[in-house]
């Protein structure tokens, strides 16, 4: 509180803001702070955990002219993955079937939104033919969701699985699908192609699913993964769940032993990062040591391998999270 009568009545303060004098009794005045225009927000530093290592080299050149050949799609570029640098200099890539455009619109994806052309079911034998000539040990096919023919897309999933068998004896096959609407033909479609690991994302806590994933259910995630199980026990399950979002600790547990209860065998958990400013805000990040905590915590519900970290993406390290899930079965 200030006692000078001689003060103005408004005086500049911060700037944005503006002194406002009050009298009270006896002659003495409060001074409040008024704000007359929003604060600029000044860009705080990445964190260190959060820098990951710019594309370059020989590897992603190459990688990057062979999808443009193929005409292939992969979800590292489509979805502005932080990692595609160390993965394609590893020659390792997510391929993105059905096209290029999503039928949904969720408010983290950065995956381009709109109607799509009709599913082109020779793409699978390209995906095939790129994953032949990397040499790869361990694939991943994932797609857009494609709302308008989920029968449709589901029997391109189990061609690329066949193509891969053929044109790529030997190499472990990881699909992460859509939800198909809950569609159970569709689902059954993959499954019976017998991938080594059938992969369909939560992604956020059911509180969240509304302005999360836009078009998607919670009880319907789920669902997939608990019916995918029942098809095929043998076969490897995963799940990917986003930290970041607005959620909290408990729902995010509860997230876990959900999915441990349907027979989820990995599980991967990484921070949320906002694509631009078209997409949902980062509501918090996340320490090493935090998500070192959610992956001891996950590791006690059940789960056979969990891949948690700052940077962790669905298919990050996949074939290593394969090896972990198949060795733990054995």
């Amino acid at each position: 509180m200030l006692g000078n009568p001689a003060l103005a009545r408004h005086a500049p303060a911060a700037p944005g803001y503006l002194c406002r004098y009050n009298d009270l009794d006896d002659g003495i005045q409060m001074m409040e702070l008024v704000q007359i225009e929003p604060a600029r927000r000044v860009a705080a530093p990445k964190p260190e955990w959060l820098k990951a290592r710019a594309p370059m080299g020989e590897n992603y050149h190459a990688l990057k002219r062979l999808a443009r050949s193929l005409s292939l799609h992969t979800v590292c570029e489509s979805a502005h993955c932080p990692n595609i640098g160390e993965c394609w200099h590893h020659k390792t890539a997510t391929f993105m079937m059905l096209g290029n455009l999503c039928t949904r619109r969720c408010g983290f994806c950065a995956v381009p939104k709109g109607r799509p052309e009709a599913i082109d079911f020779d793409e699978p034998r390209r995906v095939a033919r790129a994953v032949a000539q990397l040499g790869l040990l361990h694939a991943v096919v994932t797609s857009v969701n494609r709302d308008d023919d989920n029968l449709g897309g589901a029997r391109a999933f189990a061609m690329v699985i066949e193509e891969i068998r053929r044109q790529a004896p030997g190499c472990r096959v990881e699909v992460l699908i859509p939800d198909f609407q809950g569609m159970r033909e569709a689902i059954r479609i993959v499954v019976e192609a017998r991938p080594e690991i059938l992969n369909h994302n939560t992604e956020t806590v059911p509180r969240l699913y509304r302005v999360v994933r836009s078009g998607a259910r919670y009880e319907r995630s789920l669902e997939l993964l608990r019916f995918a199980k029942e098809l095929r026990p043998a076969g490897l399950t995963k799940s990917g769940v986003m930290v970041g979002l607005g959620e909290e600790t408990r729902e995010l547990l509860d997230v876990f032993r959900d999915l441990a209860s349907v027979g989820c065998d990995v599980l991967t958990i990484g921070q949320y990062l906002r694509p631009s400013r078209d997409h949902l805000p980062i509501a918090r990040l996340y320490t090493p040591a935090e998500f070192a905590d959610l992956k001891r915590e996950a590791l006690n519900m059940g789960f056979r391998h969990v891949e948690s970290g700052p940077l962790v993406r669905s298919s990050y390290h996949a074939h290593e999270q394969a090896a972990s899930a198949v060795a733990e079965v054995a």
